[in-house]
């Protein structure tokens, strides 16, 4: 007697639900890393970022920008140009979200409210600015390597799978760099008691454009690593915006390590959920957990309740 006969609903494919597991996985990884990002900005300066998805936005076409001229100008294998727009967009996001923290949300003195206005207008700057230099249509990178691993059912990219160990690396570097350096202890220093440590000298408007770089700069890292998955486009920040919300706020604002948690969760639901069913669905499912969190665990996961 077949046992599956039994079950209400019908059991999907191993390929399908392999290749559900391997996509989410993917996103699970960028996913993190974007939201590691935001969570870093809220967690250090109380600043809610909501021009953090036109910094990714602003990471993929940069990466666009940057492949294309290098291989017009000087021209080699695929894995230059684009290992030359890995470490030079990350590097000019970060750049340009720091000119932004000391032009605009510094002379706000970083006031909750204010900064949320001032943010939404950066993200409508930078669209417009895209626009305008970029154009609205969506345009390719190329993968750096081109090869395929060999699974059982079906064979899958192996630049999808450097993603992932990518992604892993540059996480575990955060968290040295914030727990095991002088940085992160300067770094939390500010987070805990602001004034104190200016009295003691760190210079705290210093340390913040930082950290907003530091938020930028993670969220570009991400769009360059995806971009030869998905195209680059001027309009690409808002889907990454709000699933890096969802992340964070089932994590808790400025917990790392829910956030990373609610990311891997977030990103293999929405891979299987997206292979097996449709992508609408997952987004649905994932926007009523929020509304569930918020209402009985307004802390998020791992967060903790404000005195």
């Amino acid at each position: 007697m077949d046992l599956t006969s039994l079950l209400p609903f019908e059991m999907p494919h191993p390929a399908l639900l392999a290749a559900g597991v391997l996509e989410g996985t993917v996103l699970a990884a960028v996913l993190a890393l974007t939201a590691l990002g935001l969570s870093i900005v809220f967690g250090f300066m109380r600043v809610v970022n909501v021009a953090h998805g036109e910094f990714y936005m602003l990471g993929a076409v940069l990466a666009w920008f940057v492949t294309d001229l290098v291989s017009r100008t000087i021209g080699g294998p695929p894995w230059l140009a684009f290992g030359i727009a890995l470490m030079v967009c990350p590097l000019t996001v970060a750049a340009i979200a720091a000119l932004c923290d000391r032009m605009i949300l510094k002379r706000l003195n970083y006031d909750p409210e204010a900064t949320i206005v001032a943010t939404i207008g950066i993200l409508y700057i930078l669209q417009q600015l895209a626009l305008t230099f970029y154009g609205p249509d969506a345009r390719p990178v190329q993968a750096p390597f081109d090869f395929r691993i060999q699974l059982p059912w079906f064979g899958y990219s192996g630049y999808k799978l450097i993603v992932v160990a990518a992604s892993i690396v540059l996480m575990l570097i955060v968290w040295l760099v914030l727990t095991r350096t002088k940085i992160g202890i300067i770094m939390r220093a500010t987070q805990y008691d602001r004034e104190t440590a200016q009295a003691f000298g760190i210079p705290v408007d210093r340390v913040y454009a930082g950290v907003f770089a530091l938020g930028a700069g993670l969220a570009a890292i991400g769009a360059v690593l995806i971009v030869p998955i998905q195209q680059a486009h001027y309009l690409m920040g808002g889907e990454p915006l709000l699933l890096a919300f969802i992340v964070v706020i089932l994590g808790g604002l400025g917990s790392l390590r829910g956030t990373i948690v609610a990311a891997i969760f977030i990103g293999l639901s929405d891979g299987i959920i997206s292979t097996l069913y449709e992508p609408t669905l997952a987004k649905i499912l994932a926007t009523l957990l929020v509304a569930m969190v918020l209402v009985f665990r307004p802390q998020g996961l791992f967060g903790t309740r404000a005195a």
